[in-house]
């Protein structure tokens, strides 16, 4: 198959990190694999394969995420089989593609919480098919949207830093050292957020919630990630005296040592439609406590090895959180070890690709 995946900026973000697995596993799997994007560079990507062939629309970096000049006429030339397009850029112009493509089979993502742009309603309309990440995505395109619901495929994200070690025990680790690199004590909570600073991902929310813990609670909330909203999130770390307890550590290509050095992962964002922080900090062994979003309840076991809270809810937040530092040992252990036997088998790469792949053959073969 000639597949082509289309991205607006290689961006370190989710949707960003999953475009580039794909295309790497695509080619990977004998086919012809290109990744377009509207914008060059990205900090993703190095991270593509040299099977992968790349093309970029703006011949600078105009920092526009829409402008895709050229698009229709690039796409032409390709002559795809398969048209994927991810993120909500992309997506806008999927209808416009399929109507510019007859003969390829175009699939837009639904991966998103935020309401929909217009020209994202309208290319549902148009597209061969919808890949929703989550079911409560697919019920959202259906009962929302009017997306019939045979027109929609289910495959979660796939897992980007599935490896983990184990996390109790042992003797001093890389873990270890890292923890006390920010100041962290054994006894300490290590509390962990990796994603990127934008307002809707909430970070400021964390930082709320953690400031209320009790007095005598000894823990760090650790903000991995790059991006705008960030330097309002160290501010008022500091109006609130915080700064020695929340660690903005930066972004990091692979964040596996974070979650190897955590002990709970938080998250507050209203905007997702799955979370690849949470299925990957689940892959790891280290259990969560998110605020509800779409698809949240499906990235970890809910009241085994995660816990969705009801939104703006900081007080039922907190009394999750304490429950699970409160955990004797015995008990971590094997919470951790349920996290990771879920997401390793639910959020399989190699599953993932395959359904990609089978759902590509199968609206191929339907063709008229």
């Amino acid at each position: 198959m000639k597949i082509l995946i289309v991205q607006d900026f290689l961006r370190s973000g989710g949707t960003e990190r999953q475009s580039v697995l794909l295309a790497n596993a695509f080619a990977a799997a004998g086919h012809r694999t290109t990744l377009l994007t509207f914008r060059p560079g990205g900090a993703l990507a190095p991270t593509v394969v040299t099977s992968v062939a790349r093309h970029v629309l703006q011949p600078l970096d105009f920092r526009a995420d829409w402008f895709a000049p050229g698009l229709t006429a690039a796409a032409r030339r390709l002559a795809p089989d398969v048209v994927l397009c991810m993120g909500r850029m992309a997506n806008c112009y999927a209808g416009g593609l399929q109507s510019d493509l007859p003969a390829a089979r175009v699939i837009a993502t639904m991966r998103t919480g935020k309401p929909l742009p217009r020209l994202f309603r309208r290319s549902l309309a148009t597209v061969s098919h919808v890949v929703a990440n989550s079911r409560d995505a697919r019920d959202t395109l259906v009962n929302t949207y009017g997306v019939a619901a045979e027109k929609i495929a289910v495959i979660y994200n796939s897992l980007i830093f599935p490896a983990g070690s184990e996390r109790v025990g042992g003797a001093p680790s890389p873990r270890d050292t890292l923890r006390s690199k920010h100041g962290a004590t054994p006894a300490t909570a290590v509390l962990l957020c990796v994603a990127m600073f934008r307002p809707e991902k909430n970070q400021r929310e964390l930082i709320e919630i953690a400031a209320g813990l009790p007095a005598d609670c000894d823990w760090q909330l650790w903000l991995a990630g790059d991006g705008p909203a960030r330097t309002a999130c160290e501010q008022l770390a500091a109006t609130k005296g915080l700064t020695a307890r929340v660690q903005f550590v930066g972004f990091h290509r692979d964040p596996s040592a974070l979650y190897a050095a955590a002990d709970v992962a938080v998250h507050a964002s209203w905007s997702e439609a799955l979370s690849n922080f949470l299925i990957e900090a689940q892959a790891h062994g280290v259990p969560a406590v998110a605020y509800a979003a779409q698809g949240i309840e499906e990235c970890f076991v809910p009241g085994q090895t995660g816990w969705e809270i009801r939104r703006d809810d900081r007080a039922a937040f907190r009394a999750a959180l304490l429950r699970l530092l409160a955990e004797p040992g015995a008990g971590r252990v094997a919470r951790s070890a349920a996290a990771r036997a879920f997401a390793r088998e639910t959020f399989d790469p190699s599953r993932q690709v395959t359904a990609y792949l089978d759902l590509f053959q199968r609206l191929l073969r339907a063709a008229p």
